[in-house]
């Protein structure tokens, strides 16, 4: 089996992040799609409790087997891109292991912890983002284990998404039942319907 482990901050979840992973599905690049999102630890701007998102992600997957999420990256330790995808390898040591990333990703890999290690031991499935150039971010790179992958899709960010939310108070972006999570559970300073 294919098995594609989908890192990222998922802050929050959106339609995109779900579309990416069922026509990665449908194409027959991967079988399953394990969600990852990273822990508390993780260095970024306006990041969310990693329960929080685990929970968005669980709403967003619950319809489809072949979607899953896994809590490993939430210890309270920061965990490397190279320790998840030996995780996963180990739960499925019959199974190929993919790790799925964006072009913006393949642009920053050789920050990363044991980079070389991952482009030698796992396939990359890396989404073409915006107008990036994925053969100028490869010139330097193992390419072996990369395969560049066009989803026909608008360019969307979790960014874009949070940035909707405080200014208009919603975004056609996500799910409606994360939507409502969203609002109940008060996230993201969403803009009150009676804001001025």
């Amino acid at each position: 089996m294919k098995i594609g482990i989908f890192g990222g901050s998922f802050n929050p979840p959106h339609k995109m992040h779900k579309k990416i992973a069922l026509d990665l599905i449908k194409r027959g690049y991967v079988e399953k799609v394990v969600y990852v999102p990273t822990g508390n630890k993780y260095n970024k701007k306006d990041l969310i409790d990693a329960k929080e998102r685990l929970k968005m992600l669980k709403i967003m997957t619950k319809d489809n087997n072949n979607l899953l999420v896994s809590d490993y990256e939430l210890k309270n330790v920061l965990t490397y891109t190279y320790q998840t995808l030996d995780h996963f390898k180990r739960i499925y040591p019959n199974d190929e292991i993919y790790f799925i990333c964006g072009t913006d990703n393949l642009q920053e890999i050789k920050t990363w912890r044991n980079y070389e290690y991952i482009l030698d031991n796992y396939k990359l499935l890396v989404i073409k983002r915006n107008n990036d150039n994925p053969k100028s971010i490869m010139s330097s790179l193992n390419t072996k284990n990369i395969i560049i992958i066009n989803i026909n899709a608008k360019d969307l960010s979790s960014t874009n998404v949070r940035k909707s939310l405080k200014e208009v108070g919603y975004s056609d972006d996500l799910d409606d039942e994360i939507m409502v999570y969203l609002r109940n559970r008060k996230l993201y300073n969403i803009k009150e319907e009676d804001d001025c």
